[in-house]
């Protein structure tokens, strides 16, 4: 009898599937799409079944035979297979990096039974110490476990150890000294396998479609399978509640399936409540702030059927949902759906390829979509919605321009300078005024630590070893690190170069601007987000769970906060330093900055108090600052795009960016310039379709002590970029020395 053969597709870095045979006892457990357990070399591995095969790759040769199909289920239904093969080949990545990059990492192994349960030692404050006089007694000789503990409460009293001393550079020693004075604790916490246990869901609010609403939710419900439909609406127009209506005639009319998408793990908690008001226990999460049994929990029970909605940043775009009718990408324009590692996709692009596959409707909301989704929708390749007005008829808050470059005058004190280039006066004012009323503040600063670097009066600037960038000054505790690689090291008395012991500190950063705040404002509740007090477990809920019970009146945050919050009582928005990445050598330099504060302005005045906008900037001209100062995203739009035209960069065309790296400078550069050499006569055959720009050095050339160089590749049509990288990747011989690397990256959010 002729054995069965199957092509299935391993996770390495191959452009090639392996053909296997499938035993008789598996033989009606494996399907395309089912998760096997195959022999490879001298281990197993898992692998994914693609379909059947006709056997000729493997020539002379014997197939092996699968070894086991541990699931019940295939992972992956026919249209998220589909999904997987078209990845695979748009964003020339091999099929089973795709597949395996779906998939949770718990279903990484052959396994049986679902991950065990878990727990983590969690380090809590056991005994306040509410005066200095008090601290000064009990950490006279110790101020490493003072700073501990008054590290602990910024983070509202407690921290998981794992948190302390792999991201924040603490000690077990100091953790155990911490103990052993009394005045911390550390317990064994269970982590959650359901990350709802302890959450109660709350109750539906009872509100009424504006008309705009009714029109977009009857528009959608009406959507032809497949189609996409791009929701502008202004900050605070509502887009949420028409999500809400238009998931409710597909969940309960239609008995189908959603999937909901959001770009921050900080946006999951107030998204999820609003979801399970609605729709309850039929929601289900899925991103990386969960642990991986709870990931493992909710995909199953997604795939069972048992949850029908799920929500989670990128990755949740692969939820294996059956009879699947809508995928909404909230904040579409977002450069967080993109996937900085292989394989690099959009997840607005495959949400929309998904939909396809599924029959399902696509909805994209944003107050400042993507130029890229602005383009389609005005070409028709999108259904373009508008939601034009605050809910309620509620005004956009009024936004003022703080000039920095004359806020302090020159005959000023060096210290009301200082104090001036972080805080103006009329911003300081403005918050004083807040907390006299009793509401809440919100202050954007997209730049965490204490100060951005560390100099010497002859300039010498303390740089990472293993990147071309400064270290970052963190105080709290205190170490230089490198955002990039997390290289840290001790800041030093005196420079390394020239031996100059009189080192500055330069720039702000959202831990000197929360001591300033706690400075100037003794009695306000300051609480800070950003990347250092939002790594552990539902740190980013908790946070904004103090801010929706009105226990903080004055948020400090990275990018984090300025999208997607709601809180009636936020009434003031300062933007500290709106010029950070605003000129920056990418070409969406200026869309980033128009967006980021257009969204920041937004989470003011969304309730009857109305609200009020600062902006601080030393380009108070620059097109992006005055848009967001007017709201005015068509006026953005209408100077951006010819800005795009010539040189041409997306939405005009496609780009893809190509990066040489190794650990050799001039290794790589040489290596870049074989590249360009082998591209360019396949470029003249194209006859123009595809064009190149470099070879050149990255903008940060150097990152985790790789070298890096890249080429542009800007392409009319994207078929014919996608036949060129294949050729190039599968058949251009990088050297063997220098660990050279090969990175290719299809429209790319930065070329950084």
């Amino acid at each position: 009898m002729t054995p069965r053969l199957v092509d299935v597709a391993l996770p390495l870095p191959l452009f090639r599937a392996f053909t296997y045979a499938v035993p008789d006892g598996l033989r009606n457990a494996v399907t395309a799409g089912t998760r096997v357990v195959v022999p490879f070399r001298q281990r197993t591995a898992i692998g994914v079944v693609l379909g059947e095969s006709n056997g000729e790759s493997l020539g002379t040769a014997v197939a092996k035979p699968i070894l086991d199909a541990p699931d019940a289920l295939p992972a992956f239904r026919p249209d998220l297979l589909a999904v997987g093969r078209w990845m695979a080949d748009y964003y020339v990545s091999p099929v089973g990096l795709v597949l395996r990059a779906a998939l949770p990492a718990a279903m990484g192994r052959a396994r049986r039974a679902d991950p065990p349960l878990r727990t983590q030692r969690v380090l809590r404050i056991a005994q306040p110490l509410d005066t200095l006089m008090q601290r000064d007694a009990v950490f006279a000789r110790a101020p490493q476990q003072r700073a501990l503990y008054e590290l602990l409460e910024t983070l509202g009293g407690q921290s998981t150890v794992a948190h302390l001393v792999e991201r924040l550079g603490c000690s077990e020693a100091v953790v155990r000294g911490l103990v052993k004075r009394g005045v911390a604790a550390v317990v064994q916490e269970p982590v959650d396998r359901d990350p709802f246990v302890s959450r109660a869901a709350p109750p539906p609010a009872a509100v009424t479609p504006s008309d705009a609403q009714r029109g977009a939710i009857a528009a959608l419900r009406s959507g032809a399978p497949g189609a996409t439909f791009l929701l502008h609406g202004i900050t605070g127009s509502g887009k949420t509640l028409v999500y809400l209506e238009f998931l409710r005639h597909v969940l309960h009319d239609r008995r189908q399936s959603a999937i909901v998408l959001v770009p921050e793990i900080a946006l999951t908690p107030q998204t999820v409540d609003r979801f399970r008001a609605v729709f309850g226990d039929l929601v289900a999460v899925l991103h990386s702030g969960l642990s991986d049994g709870e990931r493992y929990d909710a995909w199953r029970a997604l795939q069972r059927g048992d949850k029908r909605i799920a929500i989670g940043a990128r990755s949740a775009v692969f939820a294996p949902l059956e009879n699947l009718g809508a995928i909404v990408v909230d904040e579409e324009h977002e450069a967080t759906y993109k996937q900085g590692e292989a394989p690099r996709y959009h997840a607005r692009e495959v949400a929309i390829v998904r939909a396809r596959e599924a029959g399902a409707v696509v909805v994209l909301g944003s107050a400042t979509p993507s130029l890229e989704s602005w383009a389609n929708a005005q070409s028709g390749k999108y259904h373009l919605l508008s939601l034009p007005a605050r809910v309620g008829g509620g005004a956009l808050p009024k936004v003022n321009i703080v000039d920095l470059r004359h806020e302090a005058g020159a005959g000023a004190p060096a210290a009301v300078q200082a104090l001036r280039r972080i805080l103006s006066a009329p911003l300081e004012a403005a918050l004083h005024d807040r907390l006299a009323r009793g509401e809440q503040s919100l202050l954007l600063l997209n730049r965490r630590g204490f100060a951005n670097f560390v100099t010497c009066p002859d300039g010498h600037v303390v740089a990472c070893p293993n990147c071309a960038i400064s270290l970052t000054y963190h105080r709290t505790p205190e170490r230089l690190i490198c955002h990039y690689c997390q290289h840290t090291e001790a800041l030093e008395a005196s420079c390394r170069e020239c031996g100059a012991e009189n080192l500055k500190q330069r720039g702000v950063g959202t831990q000197q601007v929360e001591r300033l705040l706690n400075e100037r404002f003794p009695t306000a509740r300051v609480a800070r987000m950003d990347v250092d007090t939002t790594s552990g477990k539902w740190a980013h809920t908790e946070i904004l769970d103090r801010v929706g019970r009105g226990e903080v009146d004055i948020l400090l945050g990275t990018q984090m906060i300025a999208k997607g919050l709601d809180f009636p009582n936020v009434t003031l928005v300062g933007v500290i330093d709106a010029d950070i990445g605003i000129n920056l050598p990418d070409f969406r330099a200026s869309e980033r900055t128009f967006q980021l504060l257009s969204q920041v302005a937004g989470r003011a005045g969304r309730g009857p108090k109305g609200g009020e906008v600062f902006i601080q900037t030393r380009t108070p001209t620059h097109h992006a600052v005055q848009c967001a100062v007017e709201h005015d995203y068509l006026r953005f739009v209408g100077e951006e795009l010819p800005a795009r035209e010539d040189p041409p960069y997306p939405p005009t065309l496609r780009l893809a960016n190509l990066v040489i790296s190794g650990l050799d400078e001039l290794a790589v550069a040489d290596c870049a310039q074989q590249a360009a050499v082998w591209l360019a006569p396949r470029l003249e055959a194209l006859g123009g379709d595809l064009t190149m720009v470099g070879p050149a050095p990255c903008p940060i050339e150097r990152i985790k002590g790789r070298w890096r160089w890249h080429l542009a590749l800007k392409a009319a049509r994207p078929a014919a970029l996608t036949r060129l990288m294949r050729a190039f990747l599968t058949r251009f011989e990088l050297p063997a020395a220098h660990e050279m690397r090969v990175t290719f990256d299809r429209d790319p959010v930065a070329l950084l």
